[in-house]
Formats: C-alpha cells, sequence, structure tokens
C-alpha cells in the first residue's frame, strides 16, 4: 500500500506574489514525495484560488481532517511562521504520526517502514505454514 503524506506549510501572505510563492514551495516538496514512490496531499493546491471564498476557518479545519487520514507529515521550510502549519505538526504529533523536516528523513522512514512490514509479513507467514 502506498504511503499518503501531508505536506505542511505556510500558505497565507500579505499578497497574492507571497501566496503562490509558499504554494510553489509546497508544491515542489510534493513532487519530490512522489517520485520517492509515496502519495503527496498537498492542501496548498487543494485552495489555491479560493481566498476570500470563505472563513480561513473552513479551508483550516478541512486540512486538519486531511491530515488525520494521512501516514505521516512533511514540513515545507519555514513552517513555524505559520499558525497553520505549526496547527498541522500539533495535530499530527497528538494523533502518532510521524513529522518529518525533511525529506531525506521521510525517504529513510519509508525504508525503515518498508523493512519492518516485511519482516512482520514473514513473520506471519512463518507462523501460519507451521500451524498447516
Amino acid at each position: 500500500m502506498m504511503l499518503v503524506i501531508y505536506i505542511a506549510g505556510p500558505f497565507r501572505a500579505p499578497n497574492a506574489w507571497a501566496i503562490e510563492q509558499n504554494i510553489r514551495r509546497a508544491e515542489e516538496l510534493a513532487l519530490a514525495v512522489w517520485l520517492s514512490g509515496m502519495a503527496a496531499l498537498c492542501p496548498h493546491t487543494n485552495t489555491r484560488f479560493f481566498q476570500g471564498a470563505a472563513d480561513d476557518a473552513v479551508w483550516l479545519d478541512g486540512d486538519l481532517e486531511l491530515l488525520t487520514r494521512c501516514d505521516a507529515v512533511l514540513l515545507v521550510p519555514g513552517w513555524e511562521r505559520s499558525q497553520g502549519a505549526t496547527a498541522e505538526r500539533a495535530r499530527a504529533i497528538e494523533k502518532g504520526s510521524p513529522v518529518f523536516e525533511d525529506l531525506d528523513r521521510l525517504q529513510e522512514w519509508q525504508v525503515v517502514r518498508g523493512l519492518n512490514q516485511r519482516r512482520q509479513a514473514r513473520a506471519l507467514f512463518g507462523q501460519l505454514e507451521g500451524g498447516l
């Protein structure tokens, strides 16, 4: 099963150009996640053109719900300047989800997690064979 990684980082900014720069930084990480064999959920692109259509709380609450359905969180550099990303990080920690500040650590976790799953499957298979 493919891991789903939530991309958390700043979205809001003082103007449209700065918002777009925040979105592009998140997109770069999302693409790297996809190229690493995991699925990326990048909420920045989900609401890219929705500014002013509803209160920010609508998007933030929705993003927190999406996060609960992901396997891990990858933080965009500068995440600590964002109230939304800070809340997303806190929710992930509360949920017990791994949180990573760089792609290398996420990729290491991906490898170790895969090895552990294969070990567990072999152990289960061995138990099943022994019981036959």
